[in-house]
């Protein structure tokens, strides 16, 4: 007999995914739905969440939305209790505020690291809650970057989010680990999307990036799809506290 090979379908789970309305949360989001999973997306815009989840279901998804400020921990404890628990959680939400260090105001610091870590624990937190308190499996997916391996200019700030978003996954697979729980991290490079198009415009900046990625372009968020649903389904079950680089090659150099 040959081996079987594991199912990358989610049927019959639920997933949560933030920064949902767009870009990469909403390319996960779709994936995962398209992959069986009842899919809830998270953000603060009501009328992009709305228009998503349109998408979802005129593709026969199955889709709802939560308006929610993931900076907000109270908030967040109380409605993701109130709605889960959720087998499979994708922490997408995220900005980034390019600048030399010597540039940086105390606001835009406090800016990136609320959303970009301390939103990641209170949302990771009410989501683990959920799942041991009902002693289900689950996946947790923190969207990290390739800023999360390297340095790079002017990013300072950035990545030092997401290299704290890659120690927080690697010790929070060793404490769930034992319940059943895996937490990895997917590491894009720069993904052409609403939010880095006005960077994009720089002809001199975009070839920079280019030249610094082996396939010579930029990353597309279909390209993030796969990635999301492996990690997501029984396919990677012996995968937790992993990195999985989406990166084009950026890192092997």
């Amino acid at each position: 007999m040959l081996p079987k090979t594991p199912s990358f379908r989610v049927d019959g789970q639920r997933a949560l995914v933030t920064g949902a309305g767009r870009g990469i949360g909403f390319a996960a989001a779709a994936a995962l739905a398209d992959a069986g999973a009842a899919v809830t997306l998270v953000a603060r815009s009501e009328g992009e969440l709305r228009s998503a989840c349109e998408r979802i279901r005129a593709a026969s998804g199955s889709c709802d939305y939560l308006v929610l400020d993931v900076t907000d921990a109270r908030a967040v404890s109380e409605q993701i209790s109130a709605r889960g628990p959720f087998q499979i959680l994708v922490n997408n939400a995220g900005m980034n505020r390019p600048k030399e260090l010597v540039q940086l105001e105390e606001e835009d610091i406090d800016a990136v690291l609320n959303l970009n870590v301390k939103a990641a624990f209170h949302v990771t937190r009410a989501v683990a809650r959920g799942l041991l308190a009902d002693r289900l499996r689950g996946s947790i997916i923190n969207v990290s970057s390739q800023m999360g391996h390297v340095g790079s200019p002017r990013r300072t700030l950035y990545c030092a989010s997401k290299h704290a978003i890659e120690g927080m996954s690697k010790a929070l697979a060793w404490e769930l680990g034992a319940s059943g729980i895996r937490v990895n991290t997917v590491c894009p490079t720069f993904i052409e999307t609403e939010m880095t198009a006005d960077m994009f415009k720089d002809e001199a900046f975009r070839e920079w990036v280019v030249g610094k990625i082996a396939l010579g372009r930029l990353g597309r968020t279909e390209e993030i799809m796969g990635a999301i649903v492996f990690l997501a389904s029984e396919a990677s079950s012996l995968v937790t506290g992993s990195a999985l680089m989406l990166d084009g090659g950026w890192t092997a150099a």
